[in-house]
């Protein structure tokens, strides 16, 4: 007669199983969403201290300007 009230079925000999998966996958799902807004705080502190430079600095030549050019060996085949 109980087991006609048994609505969430945890009379069944899987239902610890279940339960053990379920908290499981729920820890992993809050770890990543942990991990996600650490990424976001850090991406956002960085805009943060990129808003605090000076003008200048934004518009300043590139230190290094040769840095992306490939240097190509001019090899002549006669």
């Amino acid at each position: 007669m109980s087991d006609n009230n048994d609505y969430l079925r945890t009379g069944e000999g899987d239902f610890r199983l279940r339960a053990d998966v379920l908290a499981l996958m729920l820890k992993g799902a809050g770890y990543a969403a942990l991990f996600c807004v650490a990424v976001g705080f850090l991406l956002w502190a960085i805009y943060g201290i990129g808003l605090l430079l000076p003008e200048q600095s934004k518009e300043a030549d590139d230190p290094t300007p040769f840095s992306y050019i490939e240097t190509v060996e001019d090899t002549t085949v006669v």
